[in-house]
């Protein structure tokens, strides 16, 4: 299949993602539109690795309110915990991840906030006991994704071991 040209272009121009922002080709009311619209759960990563978990038989609890980050899934019965992030919001060191082109001083503050936050809702809930794993998005989804099933086969032993953290990745 094809792309058209300016994807094949703007994905060619992935090596610079991690150098140079990339200006926004959309104007800020769709853009604002299309930010809006994003989901912070029930994400299409998030809903593979439930499904895929379910089937092996873990059972868990979602977002739950009492715990820090009110995380993805909680599986009590292993005292463990998974997050499935999503590599732009969370600042992920991947292909997936590029800093916006507009609104820099926003976005860096924001995304920077967001990854603060994250480390000190790990440091809080292994403060507690709790086992976190975190699944990123681009060992779901992108160039260098993983099989489904080589990602729920090391979830899975994981989550019946005594290791305390998982960190799931691309094959870059």
């Amino acid at each position: 299949m094809r792309l058209p040209h300016v994807q094949r272009f703007h994905h060619s121009a992935n090596f610079l993602s991690g150098i140079l922002p990339v200006a926004d080709n959309v104007s800020p009311e769709v853009r604002s539109q299309m930010m809006s619209g994003i989901r912070n759960r029930n994400t299409q990563p998030e809903l593979l690795l439930r499904t895929a978990l379910h089937r092996r038989g873990y059972r868990y609890r979602l977002n739950v309110q009492g715990l820090p980050g009110k995380p993805d899934m909680v599986l009590p019965k292993w005292r463990a915990i998974i997050f499935a992030n999503g590599c732009f919001w969370h600042r992920h060191d991947c292909h997936l991840f590029r800093w916006p082109g507009t609104r820099q001083a926003f976005w860096e503050e924001k995304l920077n906030a967001n990854a603060s936050r994250d480390a000190h809702n790990l440091e809080q809930l292994t403060k507690a006991g709790w086992r976190v794993g975190i699944v990123w998005e681009c060992a779901l989804r992108g160039k260098h994704s993983r099989k489904l099933e080589d990602i729920i086969d090391q979830c899975a032993d994981w989550i019946e071991s005594n290791r305390m953290g998982l960190e799931v990745r691309s094959n870059e």
